[in-house]
Parts: structure tokens; C-alpha cells; sequence
């Protein structure tokens, strides 16, 4: 029996979603250490998850293969001419400016945490500590909402046990009256 296919979208419950990231993350990393090992390629994967933790796996080392990488670009359009000389040059502006954009948000992460914070002014400090502070309410303000929504869920399990219990002391009730007058 096969498996049932699911809606590709995003999981709206932050546990589920978590457990799902776990399980796909595992099975990625081991289908790209199979791959490497089956096929003698080399493969790295680099993954973020929502938090910003990195994970990753290499063959060899995440360094050369992206530098293999870049070369490989390179050598791509060496490898094949075109007439436009002008889009080589805007992909590689592009690959460029990827990089760079990469390394902000490294540093940004980075920052986040707590570390590299050498290079920063006063007024940049401050900058990081507003964002953090308004990160750490958004968080609390969604752990206070799911708080409330298990705290109403378990209300209504409550009301709902307390109504069965009374129908099942109804039910004993009439069960003992009529053994009774038997």
C-alpha cells in the first residue's frame, strides 16, 4: 500500500512543523551521503532552519565544493559562447551579489547571537538590541497565544468529560432505581 500524497505547503502548527523539518532534514542529509558514497560524487548540502541553526553535510569540505562551484560557473560560460556577452557578465554580477547578500545575512545570524559584535557602534548596538527585543515579544506574544489556545482546548475537554461523567452518573442512577424495584 502506498503512501497518501500531501499538500506541499506550509505546516501552520510550530511543533509539527519542527518534527517535519527534523524528518526531512535527516532523510536529505542521508540521501546526499548515499549519493556521495553509491555514485563516488561529491555533493554538499546546506540547510537553515526557521530558527537560523545551520546544518550541513559535505563529501569533502563545504569550502571546496562551493568553490568547485563558482569554478564550475565559470567555466560554464567559457564552455559555451554565446553572443551575449553582457548576460555572462550580468549572471556573474548576479553570483557576486548572491555572495555578497550571504555573507550579510551570516553576519546578521551571527549577530543575532550574540557574536561578532566587535565592528558595531553605539547606535548600530542599540539598532540590534530593538530588533532582538521586538523578536523576543513577538515570540512571547506566540507562546502566550498557544498557551490560551491549549488552555481553552483543555476547558473544553473538561466541560466535555464533565458532561459524560454526569450522563454515565444519570445512567448508574437509573440503572441502580430500576434493579431496585426489580
Amino acid at each position: 500500500m502506498g503512501r497518501g500524497k500531501i499538500e506541499i505547503k506550509r505546516i501552520e502548527n510550530l511543533n509539527s512543523r519542527q518534527v517535519t523539518f527534523s524528518k526531512r532534514r535527516n532523510g536529505l542529509l542521508k540521501k546526499a551521503r548515499e549519493l556521495s558514497v553509491l555514485c563516488d560524487a561529491e555533493v554538499a548540502v546546506i540547510v537553515f532552519s526557521s530558527t537560523g541553526k545551520l546544518y550541513e553535510f559535505s563529501s569533502t569540505s563545504i569550502e571546496h565544493t562551493l568553490s568547485r562551484y563558482g569554478s564550475g560557473l565559470d567555466l560554464d560560460y567559457n564552455d559555451h559562447p554565446s553572443d551575449d556577452h553582457g548576460a555572462e557578465h550580468s549572471n556573474s554580477a548576479e553570483v557576486s551579489a548572491v555572495k555578497d547578500e550571504l555573507s550579510k545575512l551570516r553576519l546578521t545570524c551571527l549577530q543575532m547571537m550574540g557574536q561578532q559584535l566587535d565592528g558595531l557602534s553605539f547606535k548600530d548596538l542599540q539598532h540590534l538590541e530593538h530588533q532582538l527585543s521586538a523578536g523576543i515579544l513577538s515570540v512571547k506574544d506566540k507562546k502566550e497565544q498557544m498557551l490560551m489556545d491549549q488552555l481553552k482546548k483543555s476547558k473544553m475537554q473538561e466541560q466535555k468529560a464533565t458532561l459524560e461523567n454526569e450522563s454515565l452518573r444519570t445512567q448508574v442512577r437509573s440503572c441502580t432505581v430500576s434493579i431496585k424495584k426489580k
